[in-house]
């Protein structure tokens, strides 16, 4: 499934307008019919102070020259959040940049790896197309044993889609599926030509429906923080809190880390977790339980 960026620029900004109701916007319901949902492509231009012929164009995937002031109108308009606007942004400068992006590595240097290995939690640091590159015993612990797997199936999508495990360890599994979906299509903005993600995302739209139904929704989202609830096959139920830093200097990599709040049923859970992962990793025994 080839990433077009004009293809993408014009979808995402539909599905963006279809979501709004005049009423959303303070304007007025008069006129004909509406025959499908969402505001029109007149009333979304006079919203944004550009002419409807400016906007059709750019719905149309022409993305050109468009300066700052116009997008962020557009955006306003649209009522984009944070990631919204960013990969409206990424969107729009495809066209003209995308030639310049420099290609990812799979490498992580030894400083952040031994950064990894001395944090007390759970912690692992992810790449694009949602890879996981480097992690701590904690992380194979909390996850799974990630050093088994070939490097292509370290990947966040391919875990959430494609291993029933994972759906049985995120208590609520749509969601995390959601989210993932969301991160791919940040990075689908900014790297159209990556045959790596194109060829990730042909295999799920293949193999999962729910990837499917997700990807067509043209949702985004950046890596930050939040809470999930796991439910390990070890030590049962867990509600631990995530945080999503970005590398100053390699912004394409994650450090991700998973605490639980102290003196909770959760921390006691990670304990007990933490000491059995460091002996099974001497050992050299799995770390999660094959089904």
């Amino acid at each position: 499934m080839d990433v077009d960026p004009r293809t993408e620029l014009s979808e995402f900004l539909r599905s963006r307008r279809a979501r709004l109701s005049p009423d959303d916007v303070g304007l007025p319901r008069y006129g004909r019919t509406r025959r499908v949902p969402g505001l029109r492509r007149e009333e979304l231009a006079q919203l944004a102070g550009v002419s409807v012929a400016y906007y059709t164009r750019l719905e149309q995937g022409n993305g050109r020259n468009v300066s700052d002031e116009v997008l962020d109108s557009i955006a306003r308009a649209l009522q984009l959040n944070e990631a919204e606007y960013t990969h409206l942004r990424n969107l729009t400068a495809c066209p003209r940049d995308n030639k310049k992006k420099k290609k990812t590595s799979r490498g992580v240097r030894p400083a952040l790896k031994h950064l990894l290995d001395n944090v007390g939690v759970p912690a692992y640091i992810g790449g694009r197309r949602s890879d996981v590159l480097a992690w701590n015993p904690m992380a194979a612990a909390l996850f799974g044993d990630w050093a088994a797997l070939e490097p292509r199936d370290r990947n966040w999508a391919r875990f959430i889609f494609l291993q029933p495990s994972y759906q049985e360890l995120f208590v609520n599994w749509e969601s995390k599926a959601a989210d993932v979906v969301g991160f791919l299509r940040m990075d689908a903005g900014c790297y159209p030509n990556d045959p790596e993600l194109t060829a990730l995302i042909g295999e799920l739209s293949v193999k999962s429906e729910l990837f499917r139904q997700l990807w067509a929704k043209h949702d985004v989202k950046e890596k930050s923080f939040g809470t999930k609830v796991l439910r390990h096959p070890l030590v049962g139920e867990m509600t631990l809190s995530y945080e999503s830093l970005r590398m100053p200097s390699e912004p394409d990599l994650f450090f991700t880390t998973y605490h639980a709040e102290p003196g909770t049923p959760s921390a006691e859970a990670m304990q007990l977790l933490a000491s059995w992962g460091k002996d099974a990793t001497r050992s050299g025994e799995s770390v999660r339980t094959q089904r």
